[in-house]
């Protein structure tokens, strides 16, 4: 792991996410940019001091050169420290799960896809809400047909826990999400308004061709977004809208998907993860829940626990990560190396392995820096 030590929220998380299945274990990290915190947050964890690094670089040549090297690492660092990391191990063959948004900058996204492509690790992207059986769910129903021709997109990801100036209170945070040379050029965008969008992508199967964004500042001071409205057009006709806002009082994690065809709709809410509600048009409202009747493989192959058990935010997480050994699995099995070399592309040998690749990372890049553009020109229309 690199980044992810002391007081660090996603890293914790990548970290129970990783072992929830006992696919991984954690053996080395460089778990922070101050040496002192490197090293405690790695005693802290149990990590073996040999194997506890001060630097990213040190820790890619050595474990690199080690018959137990690591086969993988996670990248759990602030939005700018992506990229160097990230190509570090992919030039050693070193499979990435890196954190989202991909990098800071479109010109790190580029470098970082030059590197994968000549690496050919897997890499693996943590857009995690596309690990929700009831997402995994709808994504085979649009697929399917069961809506009919896609008309209309509706997502939103609301919080409220930037609604005053967190970052000047000394909130970790706060601090790097509202830091352009840390985030990038999307606050609220860059943060949950990628999720949405790449949440709406992975259940409809369509990428937006253009869009019109207005994004806001509430805040005094603050510099950069905390609240993004953005129209979507598609190129096969459907309409849809995003909805990005970190300063919506009475909203925690309110990430929410509609989509609707000419034959029927489905809605989804992450707060309420276990449940996809089915509308068929001129037909009574239908209740589809994780593990229950009217369940399709795609949903039932990432689901744990029976039907009326909760599996929530850190399930989904955990999927990707079991869908990232599997891959690793798979691929080291087609190259015969413990490492090897070979690009992810979410489907692999196995067709039913899916995870956000390289590609949606880019994607995702396009997309804030499109809707940047377009809000600087009074949310002209941009080409994606």
């Amino acid at each position: 792991m690199v980044g992810g030590g002391q007081g660090a929220f996603i890293g914790a998380v990548h970290r129970m996410a990783a072992r929830l299945d006992g696919a991984f274990t954690l053996v080395a990290g460089a778990l922070s940019s101050a040496p002192d915190r490197a090293r405690a947050s790695g005693a802290e964890l149990g990590l073996d001091p040999a194997r506890t690094y001060t630097s990213f670089e040190e820790m890619a040549k050595r474990e690199a050169r080690r018959k137990d090297g690591i086969e993988a690492v996670a990248i759990v660092t602030p939005n700018h420290l992506h990229a160097e990391p990230a190509m570090a191990f992919l030039r050693r063959g070193i499979h990435v799960i890196c954190d989202k948004p991909l990098t800071a900058t479109m010109a790190e996204a580029k470098q970082l896809a030059k590197a994968a492509e000549k690496s050919g690790a897997l890499f693996i992207l943590t857009h995690n809400y596309t690990g929700y059986p009831m997402v995994r769910q709808a994504r085979a129903m649009v697929a399917a047909g069961d809506i009919g021709q896609l008309r209309l997109v509706q997502v939103e990801y609301a919080q409220d826990w930037l609604t005053e100036r967190v970052e000047a209170t000394g909130s970790r945070q706060a601090e790097w999400r509202t830091d352009p040379a840390r985030s990038g050029q999307g606050g609220a965008l860059g943060d949950i308004g990628t999720h949405a969008f790449n949440l709406a992508a992975f259940v409809t199967g369509e990428d937006p061709a253009a869009l019109s964004a207005d994004l806001s500042s509430f805040v005094p001071g603050r510099l950069l977004d905390d609240n993004a409205h953005i129209l979507l057009r598609y190129a096969s006709g459907a309409r849809g809208m995003l909805w990005a806002s970190q300063v919506a009082p009475g909203n925690e994690n309110g990430l929410r998907l509609r989509v609707y065809g000419d034959r029927g709709g489905l809605e989804w809410s992450q707060e309420e993860p276990n449940r996809l509600w089915f509308t068929p048009f001129g037909e009574q409202k239908r209740l589809i829940t994780r593990g229950g009747a009217g369940v399709l493989a795609p949903a039932a192959r990432v689901t744990r626990v029976p039907a009326g058990h909760p599996e929530g935010y850190l399930e989904a997480f955990a999927t990707l990560y079991l869908e990232a050994a599997r891959a690793i699995h798979a691929h080291q099995a087609a190259t015969g190396s413990g490492t090897g070399t070979g690009t992810g592309t979410g489907t692999g040998p196995d067709p039913a392995v899916t995870y956000p690749t390289l590609d949606d990372g880019l994607k995702g890049m396009r997309f804030i820096a499109a809707a940047v553009a377009s809000s600087k020109r009074n949310a002209a229309w941009v080409s994606l």
